[in-house]
């Protein structure tokens, strides 16, 4: 059932990117698998560049992801990514990960079919605002934390602070280090 749904979603991406249809096109009949313990997704490429879902069988390309991704995903796709292991075929891989790294969704175009062009370029319009905002809220109150967690309530140090005992610690060192230079002379 989840399969269908995700295998669904991103044929639904797919069908809003012509540059991707034509980009998988060429591995129309390859098979791909990714494994996230314990869920599974195997597909093949039809002729028109689309996935659909295939059972058990020998793929061409397998992606093996930790099952914390879904969680680092939130981070971004390239996050997600990082931790993953690809075998099987070079340029398939290749094709599949720069389609699925660069597939964004439309959401102002599907919009449009439910509330027409005016109002949907609207209210994208309106969350980006909203969507930039959270981010500058999220960074600003990060910020404030950080400074009076370290300034005001003294329960970090601050990083000029700890910069700062750093370098008289390395100071310190190199004198102890002539001290016991000169102490191994004198003995």
């Amino acid at each position: 059932m989840i399969e269908s749904f995700v295998v669904g979603a991103l044929n639904h991406l797919l069908g809003q990117a012509t540059w991707a249809r034509k980009q998988l096109q060429p591995f129309a009949g390859r098979r791909a698998r990714f494994d996230m313990p314990p869920w599974q997704l195997s597909f093949a490429v039809t002729a028109d560049g689309l996935f659909e879902p295939v059972g058990e069988g020998d793929v061409d390309v397998t992606v093996t992801l930790p099952a914390e991704t879904p969680l680092v995903a939130l981070q971004g796709v390239d996050h997600a990514m990082a931790d993953a292991h690809v075998t099987g075929n070079a340029e398939f891989a290749t094709a599949l990960s720069f389609v699925l790294k660069h597939l964004r969704w439309d959401a102002e175009e599907d919009l449009s079919k439910l509330v027409g062009d005016v109002a949907a370029h609207r209210i994208a319009g309106v969350s980006s605002r909203l969507t930039f905002w959270q981010k500058e809220a999220g960074r600003n109150l990060a910020e404030n934390l950080a400074e009076y967690l370290g300034e005001e309530s003294r329960l970090l140090v601050p990083a000029r602070e700890l910069a700062n005992f750093r370098e008289e610690l390395a100071d310190f060192a190199q004198r102890i280090e002539r001290l016991e230079a000169r102490a191994k002379t004198l003995a």
